[in-house]
C-alpha cells in the first residue's frame, strides 16, 4: 500500500497498481481467469471510443457483481463514466451506496481516475460523495478526482484514514464540509485547491477547522496544494494548533512565494517534521538557503522553483 504521505504522479490513472494490488479491469479481457477477487484492485469505467469497453459503466458493474466474488473485494477504481462531459458522479456514487451490501470488504476507493486523454480534471462532474462514506462505514480510503460540482456532506466516520481530493478547482464548501466532520481515524489529508476560474472558490477561512484540529486527533499528513492563495496557506499554517501533530507537511504544486515562506520561518516550530514539501513554487535562492538552513532534520522539497502558477488547473 501507498505510504500515507507519498504523493501520487499527477493524473495518476492506476491502471497497473492501487494500494499496493494489481489492477484487474472490468469485464476480465485476459486469456486466463480472473484473479482471486481479494488479490487485485478492480478498475470498472467506460469509454464510448474503445470496443473493448463498455459504452456504460453500469455494464461493468453488472458484469463485476456477476462473475467476481465481490465480498472479498478490497479496492475498487473507478475511471471514466459514460456521457462524460455532462454527467455528473451521482449514479455512480447511488450504486456503490446500493451495493454495499455486496462489498463489505471494500477498505479503498479512488472515484474519477481518469487521464488527461479521458478527461482534464476539470471536466470531471463529480456530486456529493460522503453518501459513499455513510454506506462503508469500513472504508479506510477515498480519494476523488475532479472539483465541478463536488460536494461532501459532514459525516462521522470511525475507520477512514485517508482521505484526498484531487482538483484544479475545488469548491469552498467542500473544504467547509471537512471540516465540519468527525473523522477521528484520519491520518491523511489532500485537498487540491485549483483556480477560481475552474470553480477553486475556497478561501484560508473555510481551512480553519481543519487547521484548528479537535475533530482529525490523528492526523499526521496535511497536504494544502495546488493554490493560488498558497502565501495565506501558509500564514494560516503557521500558526495552527494542528501542525504540532504532523509527521509530514505539503504546500506544494502552487504560488508559493517568500512572503509565504517567512510566515513558515517566523511561525511555530517546523523541526518536528519529517518532510516538509514545498515544490513547485516561486520561492528566491535566498530564502531557498534559509529555509534549508532553519530546518536541519527535515527533508524539505524546493523543487520545481520559478513556477509562479498552480501545477493543476483544468
Amino acid at each position: 500500500m501507498r505510504e500515507f504521505d507519498e504523493q501520487p504522479s499527477h493524473y495518476e490513472t492506476y491502471d497497473q497498481s492501487y494500494v499496493g494490488l494489481p489492477v484487474a479491469e472490468v469485464p476480465w479481457q485476459g486469456d486466463k481467469k480472473p484473479p482471486e477477487a481479494g488479490s487485485a484492485a478492480w478498475r470498472l469505467s467506460a469509454h464510448t471510443y474503445d470496443d473493448n469497453v463498455p459504452d456504460h459503466i453500469a455494464e461493468s458493474f453488472d458484469w463485476f457483481f456477476e462473475h467476481i466474488d465481490t465480498s472479498q473485494v478490497t479496492a475498487v477504481v473507478i475511471g471514466s463514466w459514460e456521457n462524460l462531459y455532462g454527467s455528473d458522479s451521482s449514479h455512480l456514487v447511488r450504486r456503490l451506496a446500493d451495493e454495499a451490501g455486496r462489498l463489505p470488504e471494500l477498505r479503498s476507493l479512488f472515484l474519477g481516475a481518469m487521464s488527461p486523454e479521458d478527461s482534464e480534471i476539470s471536466w470531471i462532474t463529480q456530486s456529493d460523495v460522503a453518501p459513499l462514506l455513510e454506506a462503508y462505514p469500513k472504508l479506510e480510503r477515498l480519494e476523488v478526482r475532479g472539483g465541478t460540482r463536488l460536494r461532501f456532506s459532514p459525516v462521522r466516520h470511525e475507520s477512514l484514514k485517508v482521505l484526498r481530493f484531487e482538483t484544479g478547482g475545488l469548491p469552498g464548501e467542500v473544504v467547509r464540509g471537512v471540516g465540519a466532520c468527525d473523522l477521528p481515524a484520519l491520518e491523511h489529508l489532500d485537498m487540491w485547491f485549483g483556480v477560481d476560474e475552474y470553480g477553486g472558490d475556497a478561501t484560508v477561512g473555510d481551512v480553519a477547522w481543519i487547521l484548528g484540529g479537535e475533530r482529525l486527533p490523528r492526523l499526521r499528513h496535511l497536504g494544502l496544494q495546488n493554490s493560488e492563495i498558497q502565501d495565506e496557506l501558509a500564514a494560516a499554517v503557521a500558526t495552527a494548533p494542528i501542525v504540532a501533530g504532523l509527521e509530514t507537511l505539503s504546500l506544494a504544486m502552487g504560488t508559493l512565494t517568500d512572503a509565504g515562506a517567512e510566515a513558515l520561518l517566523s511561525g511555530q516550530p517546523l523541526t518536528h517534521l519529517r518532510r516538509l514539501d514545498l515544490s513547485h513554487h516561486d520561492i528566491g535562492p535566498e530564502m531557498r538557503a534559509r529555509l534549508t538552513a532553519a530546518l536541519p532534520g527535515v527533508d524539505v522539497d524546493l523543487s520545481s522553483p520559478d513556477s509562479g502558477y498552480v501545477a493543476v488547473a483544468e
